[in-house]
């Protein structure tokens, strides 16, 4: 059994905004102004008991973008992000009871790793697009530079501490497929409704990234 690969669903963006809401209304005045930015693969993490009713609210009513869940660390919550409509599942590390769980859904699924030993295990379960989480705490892009010979068949999209100013060494390394980063929705711009600076972040990660 295997899960869809979710590199190939990504638009020309790669830059993953890594989103905490706990209003499903101001959810989507979010959303939209990170895709008004050109950023549409979007990851509600389940960090708030709103969280997936946000993640509905934007999987109904943005149909332009890619909706998925994150912060996902217990089996039962795999089946309910994928009924909330979730299209692709994030989780910050991997047991064997969460790798069960993932590869029901039949969902492209990321789970975190940070190091080798953990990338190995996750690629025994059969996946080969792993979050590297957290990422600058376990060597940023150094690191991921020294496991690319290790693990010639594995893709990353790290996340944890990055900014802006990661996207372009980060998606130049031939292992990184995307990147993570919450810094695209500041929560003093999401408490004031700030979407115009929001929009503003979205298309300064989108310059940013390398040709």
């Amino acid at each position: 059994m295997s899960v869809p690969a979710i590199e190939p669903l990504l638009p020309a963006g790669r830059v993953i905004p890594v989103l905490v809401l706990d209003d499903p209304e101001t959810a989507l005045s979010v959303a939209e102004a990170l895709v008004a930015g050109g950023l549409s693969v979007l990851e509600v993490t389940l960090r708030t008991p709103a969280a997936l009713a946000c993640a509905e609210k934007l999987a109904r009513h943005l149909p332009q973008a890619l909706v998925g869940l994150g912060t996902l660390t217990r089996p039962a919550q795999f089946a309910q992000a994928r009924d909330a409509g979730a299209q692709f599942l994030v989780s910050p590390g991997l047991t064997p009871a969460v790798a069960e769980a993932a590869l029901t859904t039949g969902l492209p699924y990321l789970p975190g790793i940070a190091t080798v030993s953990e990338a190995m295990a996750a690629r025994e379960y059969g996946f080969k697009e792993l979050k590297f989480f957290p990422a600058m705490l376990n060597g940023g892009a150094a690191a991921l530079k020294g496991m690319a010979p290790l693990l010639q068949d594995v893709r990353f999209c790290p996340t944890g501490g990055l900014t802006v100013a990661s996207v372009p060494e980060m998606l130049a390394l031939p292992n990184v497929f995307a990147l993570g980063g919450s810094w695209l929705t500041p929560a003093a711009a999401i408490r004031e409704r700030r979407w115009a600076d929001i929009e503003a972040l979205a298309r300064a990660a989108v310059a940013a990234q390398p040709v």
